[in-house]
């Protein structure tokens, strides 16, 4: 057997060491199972006032995981929500047996913020109705576990828009307004969270609250990007526009730091209704910019087109091919590049939902192209938010990250417009220094189906999330594999004032713990 040649007083290296991720401290990434103490008193009540709980496996176990597919496990029982009342009572029970309650609407988390470790998991998709639209003042009311494209599906029958959503459409709204929502007209719109106008919330101690921006403004700010802290939202009143095709346009960089100049520049002067970066590799970057309406239209090709560093299709194509022939010996990488091209591409131009060029239902459009290429068995999206002076840097700091770990991933930026002084911006995705605009960017592996180890994939979770602590950024996303950077995003102050506030509000600390605290 051939020795290795080792020099005198070395050790060759231990790759399963407990220290052989240098730099990334294992971390307890699954929250320790409720011990069950109260469960059948708690049961009992609310069977005494009709409320159905499904302790069975069968029906517990449809919600083992969410859209991460990372984190699994199984509550004690499981409530369909019916109405505020319903729920109210099963918090008051709760509070009284210290039973935890895990909120859940569409279940697309990827920390398990919506997976029950235990106690009661509540399916908020009971509740999916819309309540009324005032067309004269743009507003509709709907129920929280009601899913967007369901919601804009009942818009559209009254020639109506939502404003703002995530590009996911199989979110709920509640879920969404309790973390922000990100769009690609979140540049001119701000977030989801901000077009809610009022809402109606049952708080962890079941009190049924109608709350607005004039009306019990203090918990409608902390229940607006609260992580579903501080109540349960039931109802919200949305503001909603009159619907409009879109036309969309792409640019194509081979440069990432000068595709995310490009984008800011536009978010910064409006110069369209929709901009987003969508990446394949850092070698092809896909620059969208979308129009409400002609003029807008007009307005950018008179103005803002000439400084687009961008090319066109067949520009790109060009100066693609000329790269790949002087590089044969990546070939793999060119042919993944236009199988990719190939089948997102028609995804954004449907000729069953295209009139005149124009898309004329973006909520299936959007939500089916983003998702069906990027989903899958596992999911993990850490992501990054800052202000605009630190975007670039964050974001090419990250690429690297992703570079390292993974040979196929995306980035999906966007710039997000803000309102001035509000509360509920305090401790979320909102990071503390932006100031008319922030900028976010998720960092997502194409994972392909191929089998990663936890800890592989939390190493890749830590190293995006390092540069956000570096940088002084916020987050997207809480919970799971990130709750132990929290107190490192935001300091020990501000997550001990929030920390008291949820105790004062949920005094037995029920309601969607092992989220933030």
């Amino acid at each position: 057997m051939e020795i290795p040649n080792i020099r005198p007083g070395t050790i060759p290296p231990d790759h399963v060491a407990p220290d052989s991720l240098k730099g990334i401290p294992r971390q307890q990434t699954k929250h320790a199972r409720w011990s069950g103490q109260g469960w059948q008193e708690f049961v009992a009540s609310l069977r005494d006032k009709n409320i159905i709980v499904r302790e069975d496996r069968a029906a517990c176990s449809i919600y083992i995981t969410d859209g991460g597919g990372m984190a699994c496990a199984l509550p004690h029982g499981i409530a369909r929500a019916e109405s505020s009342r319903q729920i109210s009572d099963i918090l008051k029970a709760a509070q009284t047996y210290k039973v935890p309650i895990k909120v859940r609407g569409g279940a697309l988390t990827t920390e398990g913020e919506s997976v029950a470790f235990g106690g009661l998991l509540l399916d908020m998709t009971g509740m999916s109705g819309v309540i009324g639209i005032d067309k004269k003042n743009l507003t509709a009311r709907t129920q929280a576990g009601i899913y967007w494209h369901s919601f804009a599906e009942v818009l559209r029958r009254q020639d109506l828009d939502y404003l703002s959503a995530p590009l996911n459409l199989t979110a709920s709204i509640g879920g969404t307004l309790s973390v922000g929502g990100i769009d690609v007209n979140s540049p001119k719109h701000g977030c989801s969270a901000d077009q809610a106008t009022a809402l109606q919330v049952v708080t962890p101690t079941g009190e049924i609250v109608e709350c607005s921006e004039i009306e019990n403004r203090e918990l409608f700010e902390r229940v607006l990007l609260g992580y579903g802290q501080f109540g349960v939202i039931t109802e919200a009143t949305l503001r909603i526009r009159p619907f409009c095709p879109i036309s969309m346009h792409y640019f194509y960089y081979k440069d990432l730091r000068t595709a995310l100049e490009d984008m800011m520049r536009m978010c910064r002067e409006d110069a369209a209704d929709y901009i987003g970066i969508l990446t394949m590799l850092d070698r092809a970057i896909n620059l969208l910019v979308a129009f409400d309406s002609n003029e807008r239209e007009q307005e950018f090709f008179a103005r803002h087109k000439h400084r687009v560093r961008g090319h066109g299709e067949a520009g790109f194509a060009i100066k693609m091919a000329s790269y790949y022939a002087l590089r044969p010996w990546k070939i793999k990488e060119a042919i993944y590049l236009l199988d990719r091209k190939r089948c997102l591409m028609p995804e954004f131009s449907p000729e069953q939902h295209m009139a005149n060029n124009k898309i004329v239902d973006r909520a299936v459009v959007f939500s089916r192209s983003v998702w069906k290429h990027w989903g899958g068995k596992q999911m993990v999206i850490p992501d990054i938010a800052t202000s605009e002076e630190k975007f670039i840097e964050a974001v090419v700091r990250g690429n690297e990250v992703c570079k390292k770990y993974f040979p196929r991933y995306t980035l999906y930026c966007v710039g997000i417009k803000l309102r001035k002084g509000l509360q509920r911006y305090e401790m979320s995705c909102i990071p503390p220094d932006a100031t008319d605009i922030a900028y976010g960017c998720e960092f997502e592996p194409m994972l392909e189906n191929r089998i990663y180890s936890m800890d592989y994939l939390q190493s890749f979770k830590n190293e995006i999330y390092d540069i956000g602590v570096d940088m002084k950024t916020s987050y997207y996303r809480f919970g799971g594999m990130m709750k132990g950077y929290i107190r490192r995003v935001f300091g020990d102050e501000l997550v001990d004032k929030h920390l008291e506030m949820k105790r004062a509000a949920d005094p037995s600390m029920i309601l969607n713990t092992d989220i933030i605290f």
